[in-house]
């Protein structure tokens, strides 16, 4: 199955962009039409799915997450001063300290001047992810830019946020295995082939203890094989990057995150914050909730959850229910569920999905403390247990040998 970016109509009129998986082009567009759809372009995917995930990134400079959010925090600054657009992409284009943003920034500037939409102009850029150009778009034509780049504002803000928790909360665990790592290598590689010639000459009667053995013999192994061992372990690990940055190698991958104890649930809870977030920022904006859904399960990081979230789209085009709709997707959990029925069935159901995102993220705070709560002393322990083993291989041997020397001996006498 390959991946093809499409242009399509809408049955209300709107072009949006879809990224569809498909046999072939010709498969990717009837699939379309049938579903409603007019096509009007059909391209390859350059990048895959991970384009998409990580907003739709180019061959063009990539914007770092921190500079995106000042400049919007200072062009909706600027909207509510009353400074026209165009005077005000002029404004940031000239302090903006990073040199891929200035580049965007100018044409930009060049594309409003020749008459072409903000939304567009940005979305031209293929560097952007499409709730920003879509929240740019609804925000033209209400009228009111200055107040959808204030709710995106602090939809980026709450993003930012879990990224650096979730940064931060991983940093130790993985400080703590490239430590073990570069410790155990450290020692089976340099300190144990020096201490077997010792071994060697040590008067045993019984010989060497089976712990020594078995320790000599993988720490020569890797000794004596290091100069291949290491390149083919270069290829494979390169090999396995490459794969993941597949389709199917991240499909496969995702799968087997989500089946996994605690970190299954966290994906899912912090996937749940990151739809509602999404979807309740779009319907401030005045985009429909079939547009809206479309935008945002487009942004679901895990491909697994993103592949069953495929079938919603299409039935709530049909007339079904959102809640109902959303119930076929069959990851999302009932209390969301139920959370998202109440708010539909009672009219406030962008204020409702706000709360799902607020509870899901403060459940995923929770289970991502318990994840590190457990990880961290999982990865102590096997730690210590290595350097044990290890050192119990050196100092056997010694011990064996004083206590069957001329003094381990005299009891005997």
């Amino acid at each position: 199955m390959a991946e093809f970016i499409c242009r399509l109509g809408t049955p209300s009129g709107e072009v949006v962009t879809r990224v569809v998986e498909a046999g072939g082009a010709n498969e990717a567009k009837e699939q379309l039409e049938h579903e409603g759809f007019r096509v009007f372009k059909v391209e390859t995917a350059e990048n895959g799915l991970s384009a998409v995930i990580s907003g739709g990134k180019s061959r063009k400079s990539r914007v770092k997450q921190g500079d995106f959010l000042l400049f919007n925090q200072q062009l909706s600054a600027l909207l509510r001063a009353g400074i026209p657009v165009l005077q005000s992409i002029n404004l940031l284009k000239k302090r903006s300290a990073s040199s891929a943003l200035q580049r965007i920034l100018a044409d930009v500037e060049d594309k409003i001047k020749s008459g072409i939409p903000l939304s567009d102009a940005f979305e031209s850029q293929g560097v952007f992810p499409r709730i920003y150009t879509a929240s740019l778009l609804s925000g033209e034509k209400s009228g009111a830019l200055d107040e959808v780049l204030a709710r995106y504002v602090n939809y980026l803000k709450r993003s930012v946020a879990v990224s650096r928790k979730l940064r931060g909360a991983l940093a130790y665990p993985a400080f703590l295995l490239v430590a073990a790592t570069f410790m155990v290598s450290f020692l089976t590689l340099y300190i144990i082939p020096r201490m077997s010639d010792l071994f060697k000459n040590l008067n045993t009667r019984a010989g060497l203890p089976t712990i020594t053995v078995v320790v000599l013999a993988v720490s020569s192994a890797l000794a004596n094989n290091i100069w291949w061992i290491l390149p083919v372990l270069i290829v494979v690990v390169l090999g396995l990057y490459v794969w993941i940055r597949t389709p199917n190698g991240r499909l496969i991958l995702d799968k087997i995150l989500l089946r996994l104890p605690l970190a299954g649930s966290l994906i899912k809870q912090m996937t749940v914050a990151q739809l509602a977030r999404s979807l309740s920022t779009l319907l401030s904006g005045g985009i429909t909730v079939p547009d809206a859904w479309d935008i945002a399960s487009q942004a679901i990081g895990n491909l697994e959850l993103r592949r069953r979230s495929q079938g919603v789209l299409p039935l709530i085009r049909e007339g079904r229910g959102f809640t109902e709709a959303l119930t076929q997707a069959a990851w999302l959990p009932e209390l969301a569920l139920d959370m998202i029925g109440i708010g539909e069935s009672s009219g406030s159901l962008r204020e409702m999905l706000d709360e799902v995102a607020n509870f899901y993220d403060a459940e995923s705070e929770v289970r991502l403390e318990q994840l590190m709560t457990l990880l961290e002393p999982i990865i102590l322990i096997l730690m210590a247990i290595v350097v044990i083993v290890i050192l119990l291989a050196i100092y056997m041997p010694i011990i064996q040998t004083i206590s069957s020397g001329p003094f381990g001996g005299r009891g005997a006498r």
